[in-house]
């Protein structure tokens, strides 16, 4: 017994001394902070990550937030907390009278990455799951060698499959990293990259070491051509995407203009100023909410869409009876006219809201994006590209199966035999002019959440809606959405080569010989201009 318990006594005092030796070796990295020198803080960054000790992380939190100073007078080595209060680094106790200098731990370049790494390489085993994907990420972009052995235990105890894949990419960059690790190690690990297949992997791939076995050199240049190879495919998909985007946007502006133009004949050059109203409506609507109605905020947007409808829709049918009533049958008038009601809408916007842009706020399902493959796809844009074709399917269903629609066909086929039978095409003519302009005002509520809402909005988009609709075909919704989306479409693979400028340039110049030889555009429609 007096053994047994002599044996113990030893051993506590050897863990006592232990422990005093780990907390020497931390206490003197710590103070190594105070050395104003770069090559200096790396050598008290690697002795604080290894010590395991637990104000480890706490440190490196406050080295790479620049909250971890010292006081050149005395060398103490101190950690400003999100309050302001001063810590000593090495214990964690407060301060009662902080040093009067205070100088803060200076970092470059090369010390910000070896700092984000040991970040990652601390959290790589922490119970929130983020936080390891997170850390496992950071590790993978410094390829910290000496992070090496933590990323496999942490690999061998992760159970996430999204953590491990994560690991599994860190683990890969970092043995290719390492000398002296074995080729067939190196191979797998190029396969590794090889399947994440994205920029950052590229660039690793191409910027082997001088000293990597030829084997492996070929494997990864196979690996850089298949991943260019998906790159390429991957952004041609992206440019896809975003022309689908555009041609949404294309396709809200110019349905109603394909209604007003196809049914009326009416050259409508006010018809962007029908959305520029809708999108000041959204903005009156959102400012009600915040001023009034907090709770509405979320859901101004939707509350703006009948709104806005309501709104151009009332403008538009008021414009057509007092104005274009009279000036049917005379196209460049209705321009003209139509030209000088736009001028009036935008300076009575100007003179009630200001010259100024305005901000719409997006609501919180229009906001953050999401990956699908090797796609960015932001929410606002896939709302938009939804609510296009919600517009689109509503107008469709509206113009086929209602009496509304029945009588506005029979109108834009034979207008003569449509009042023969009994239709009352001038009420027809009011309310599909209204039917466009409300068509219009909703695309503002959408434009405004991608585009300046300003007095000047609806000229940025009428000639593009001209273009579309008469590439489309006049008075044809199917020819409108995909001219709408051919143009998107085109006009986003071309910006890439030729500018932003110079492709509306061409595709104008390629609608102009278009037009040569299908003068009625892709879908021909039978209208007044054609009874003749």
């Amino acid at each position: 017994m007096i053994l047994l318990q002599r044996f113990l006594l030893v051993c506590a005092l050897l863990f006592s001394i232990g422990s005093l030796a780990r907390a020497d070796d931390f206490a003197d990295a710590v103070s190594g902070f105070s050395a104003d020198s770069f090559s200096a803080t790396e050598k008290a960054l690697d002795g604080v990550v290894q010590s395991n000790n637990a104000r480890a992380a706490a440190i490196v939190e406050a080295l790479q937030k620049e909250r971890l100073f010292y006081a050149p007078a005395t060398k103490q080595v101190v950690v400003k907390d999100a309050s302001g209060a001063v810590l000593d680094a090495a214990t964690g106790a407060k301060l009662a009278e902080a040093p009067t200098e205070l100088k803060s731990v200076r970092l470059n370049n090369r010390l910000r990455r070896a700092v984000e790494a040991a970040s990652g390489q601390m959290t790589l085993l922490s119970a929130d799951t983020q936080k390891r994907i997170a850390a496992a990420q950071a590790v993978y972009k410094a390829r910290d060698v000496a992070a090496l052995a933590n990323v496999e235990t942490a690999l061998n105890k992760e159970t996430d499959p999204v953590a491990k894949s994560a690991l599994s990419d860190a683990r890969a960059a970092i043995l290719l990293a390492k000398p002296g690790v074995s080729e067939a190690d190196q191979l797998s690990a190029v396969t590794q990259l090889r399947a994440r297949g994205d920029q950052e992997a590229r660039a690793i791939l191409s910027s082997l070491p001088d000293a990597t076995p030829p084997a492996v050199k070929a494997s990864a240049q196979s690996a850089v051509a298949a991943i260019d190879s998906r790159l390429a495919f991957w952004s041609n998909l992206q440019n896809v995407w975003y022309g689908l985007s555009l041609g949404s946007v294309l396709l809200l502006a110019a349905i109603g203009l394909a209604i007003t133009f196809g049914v009326m004949g009416v050259i409508n050059m006010a018809h962007g100023e029908m959305v520029m109203l809708g999108a000041y409506t959204t903005f009156v609507v959102q400012e009600y909410a915040r001023a009034k109605a907090p709770a509405l905020l979320d859901y101004s947007l939707l509350i703006a869409v009948p709104l806005a409808f309501l709104v151009a829709g009332a403008v538009g049918v008021l414009i057509e009876r007092t104005i274009i009533r009279f000036l049917y049958g005379r196209p460049l008038e209705t321009l003209l006219a139509t030209f000088g009601v736009s001028l009036i809408l935008q300076q009575a916007v100007r003179t009630i809201f200001g010259a100024n842009n305005r901000e719409v706020s997006a609501p919180p399902f229009m906001s953050g994006s999401f990956h699908l493959g090797g796609l960015e796809i932001t929410y606002g844009r896939m709302w938009i590209v939804l609510f296009a074709l919600a517009v689109f399917v509503g107008l469709q269903i509206l113009l086929r199966f209602t009496p509304f629609g029945l009588r506005m066909r029979a109108v834009t086929q034979n207008r003569r035999m449509a009042s023969s039978m009994g239709v009352d095409t001038n009420r027809i003519d009011a309310l599909a002019f209204g039917l466009g302009s409300g068509i219009a005002g909703m695309a503002g509520v959408a434009l405004s959440q991608i585009d300046n809402v300003s007095p000047n909005l609806g000229q940025s988009y009428i000639i593009d809606s001209f273009m579309v609709v008469v590439f489309g075909g006049v008075g044809n919704l199917w020819g409108t959405l995909l001219g709408a989306m051919t143009l998107g479409v085109a006009n986003k693979f071309l910006e890439p080569f030729i500018g932003a400028v110079l492709g509306k340039i061409a595709l104008l110049v390629f609608i102009i010989l278009f037009i040569q030889k299908r003068p009625r555009g892709l879908f021909a429609l039978k209208g007044r201009a054609v009874e003749a």
